[in-house]
């Protein structure tokens, strides 16, 4: 509906390091993020893009401004709603996977869910092993991180950001570390999580090929956003 809030808001957001020269990451951003959409953060290194996306997902809090959640203000929530934010609403995918070693597939894609809890223990295996199949893993659920591909690994670590089912996922550089067809695999699945689960993707990516096939794209130079354009290029097919 027209007169919903966005997904992600934010109003004049600054985030200054301390110390004897303090450093400032990003300087008064002004954005919104709507439904459906897929975002591309780029810039040149040092320019703020990972900075940015983690004030987003409330993985760190600005200096200045302030980020709303579905049009909630979070500059005075406690950790713990910002943590449960974070488990309704917001996916997170990272460039290394993050996967625990200790714990397989499935186990890792059930730790939001048990963070959350919502499900029962049999539905939260029943959903983990659904998610890993629909990621073409349904072979893989009882394997370690160890024991599986990069590729897999990062597949895995999607399938966890997707574990509660968020309309928000929040990617930073999430092919940086794989080859080129476990990259265009994962590209692939972030695109089809848009055009046919309608979520919401927010990538960080200094891969400008996979940069002109998300549907808006931002540039940041010194910490702040000097282009926000749409873009409506066909994605290439993926074989």
């Amino acid at each position: 509906m027209a007169d919903q809030p966005p997904l992600i808001a934010a109003r004049g957001v600054t985030r200054i390091l301390p110390g004897i020269v303090p450093t400032t990451l990003v300087r008064n951003i002004d954005l919104a993020i709507g439904d459906n959409e897929f975002v591309a953060i780029t810039g040149p290194s040092g320019s703020g893009k990972s900075s940015l996306l983690y004030l987003l997902g409330l993985l760190d809090l600005p200096t200045e401004g302030e980020v709303l959640i579905c049009g909630r203000a979070t500059a005075h929530m406690s950790e713990e709603e910002r943590a449960a934010t974070r488990l309704s609403t917001l996916g997170f995918v990272f460039q290394f996977h993050f996967l625990l070693p200790e714990f397989t597939a499935r186990e890792n894609i059930m730790l939001p869910m048990r963070a959350r809890g919502r499900l029962t223990l049999p539905a939260m295996r029943e959903r983990a092993g659904d998610l890993l199949a629909a990621l073409g893993l349904a072979d893989h659920c009882d394997k370690r991180p160890d024991q599986l591909s990069g590729g897999q690994r990062q597949r895995v670590a999607v399938a966890r950001a997707l574990a509660n089912d968020p309309p928000v996922i929040l990617a930073d550089e999430p092919t940086g570390s794989l080859d080129s067809k476990s990259s265009e695999q994962v590209f692939a699945i972030l695109r089809e999580l848009v055009d046919a689960h309608g979520k919401t993707v927010v990538a960080v990516t200094h891969d400008l090929g996979h940069a002109a096939h998300m549907d808006r794209r931002l540039q940041l130079v010194d910490g702040a956003i000097v282009s926000d354009e749409p873009q409506r290029v066909a994605a290439p097919a993926i074989s």
